[in-house]
């Protein structure tokens, strides 16, 4: 591997008491061994960390700022070397290993950018009269400790999303990545750690660890930290919230997106995005289509536009150019998504379309009844459910029926519609005419109910990772 062996704990790399393979899903051949820590190096990491914390929050701007490009010209120079790392490690297909690393750079990108943009504002104290003469103002502050807990479907962005915006904030940061993917993360630790000592700051800025819940525990219990920022299922996250309390806590959870076809829609747009949506990552994204509910007019032709696509969606090896879903991340995984699969049949749904071969492929499931994870909870595979209903009122109704409010589009000509999505769907975001899947990280991202709290994207994650400080000064005479 490009990156020294053990974890990047306190000034240097230290050789872990543990290791497991890291394996390729698609073949289940090994792609290396990966360090694997405990609870004593996640309480020297937090040590480390606390350290250093006033240090990194008094760096100025300039050095913040500098780190983050060196980091971002040393990702970019490894662009091939590290999508090629992503495919075996994840077993996503490269054409979404690519996008991956592209997202990753425009995160580090843009929080270099925005270290400029951290500021304050002066406020007017003499609304009153006791007010008058003083002198009011704001400014932001670092929160403390950052903990960076990422998920195994996207590791190098989902841990780029966590480190670069507490760096920018002036915050130490500790990451647990997730068991399956840790590689890309110490790869990038590396690199990051590197930057900073070329620009003379601690390397402590930054630390991994690995293992298992035990350490994570350790990590997001300590009450000297100042935020965790998790990315994962809703049963973790929750778990996080309560036993961090009262430390902030960021949750990036789960959801089960809808795409809701109007029957004003573009038909065709319309399959395309579920196709791109449903199936990208071959599955594995949080924001990957789920639901359909199409309006009860266009519901065949739907489903017959969607039927003569899904053919064309290349099924196998994921280091080849042209396939668009591969294995899931472990067997475990596979099993678990066809037996919801199956329970929907079992319980009266139908198989419109069932890719063939030995690899899950690209599914469709018709008429899933409520109460069923395959309609409520989130599938994360290649499995979409298609759904109709009498109106676009009653599709913005069932939007809402879950307890998941992550990301939700809908396919419509009529701009009176787009706005009564915006307005009525009780997400973190709404898309017109697009896969619910299209972030922008440069966006505000984030979800309601138990899709999470908190915010992520460069500007809005730095802002969660500051606290306002504020400042009155009477002059003197």
């Amino acid at each position: 591997m490009r990156f020294p062996a053990g974890l990047p704990i306190g000034e240097s790399w230290i050789e872990a008491p543990g290791a497991t393979p890291v394996i390729f899903p698609y073949d289940g051949s090994v792609v290396a061994d990966a360090p694997v820590g405990d609870v004593a190096m996640a309480r020297a990491a937090l040590d480390s960390a606390l350290a250093v914390r006033e240090t990194v929050g008094r760096m100025p701007s300039y050095l913040r700022r500098k780190v983050l490009q060196g980091v971002h010209s040393a990702v970019l120079a490894e662009r091939d070397a590290f999508v090629d790392l992503l495919v075996l490690e994840t077993g996503k297909p490269l054409v979404d290993c690519r996008v991956e690393i592209d997202r990753t750079l425009l995160t580090l990108e843009t929080s270099a950018e925005e270290v400029a943009r951290l500021h304050g504002e002066t406020v007017p104290l003499d609304l009153l009269p006791s007010g008058e003469g003083l002198q009011g103002f704001w400014v932001r502050k670092p929160i403390g400790v950052v903990v960076g807990i990422t998920g195994f479907n996207y590791p190098l962005l989902l841990a780029a999303h966590k480190i670069a915006p507490a760096f920018a904030a002036g915050c130490p940061i500790i990451v647990k990545p997730a068991p399956q993917t840790p590689l890309a993360t110490l790869w990038l630790a590396h690199l990051m750690r590197s930057a900073l000592a070329d620009a003379g700051a601690p390397s402590t800025a930054l630390q991994v660890v690995t293992g298992g819940r035990e350490v994570g525990a350790t990590l997001t219990t300590d009450r000297r930290i100042g935020a965790v920022s998790f990315t994962g299922s809703a049963a973790v996250g929750h778990r996080i919230a309560r036993d961090a309390a009262p430390t902030k806590v960021l949750l990036e959870l789960g959801s089960n997106s809808a795409l809701v076809v109007a029957d004003d829609a573009d038909l065709d747009a319309a399959a395309d995005a579920i196709v791109r949506g449903g199936y990208y990552a071959s599955g594995q994204a949080c924001i990957s289509v789920q639901r359909v509910i199409a309006v009860e007019p266009v519901r065949d032709v739907l489903l017959e536009k969607l039927g003569a696509r899904l053919p064309g969606v290349v099924v196998g090896d994921p280091r080849d150019p042209e396939t668009r879903v591969s294995a899931l991340i472990n067997p475990a995984a596979t099993d678990r998504v066809r037996q919801w699969v199956g329970d929907a049949v079992h319980a009266g749904a139908s198989i419109a379309y069932e890719a063939p071969g030995d690899v899950l492929g690209p599914t469709v499931l018709t008429d899933v009844p409520d109460g069923l994870p395959a309609w409520d909870e989130e599938i994360f595979g290649p499995v979409i459910a298609v759904r109709s209903v009498a109106d676009v009122d009653s599709a913005l109704r069932a939007v809402n029926e879950t307890r998941y409010g992550l990301q939700a589009s809908v396919f419509t000509s009529s701009l009176d519609t787009a706005f009564a999505a915006i307005d009525r769907l009780d997400v973190g975001g709404v898309v017109i005419n697009d896969v619910p899947g299209f972030r922008s990280d440069v966006m505000p991202y984030g979800g309601v109910k138990d899709s999470g709290t908190g915010r992520e994207g460069p500007r809005f994650a730095i802002e969660e990772l500051t606290t306002t400080r504020m400042a009155i000064i009477r002059p003197r005479p």
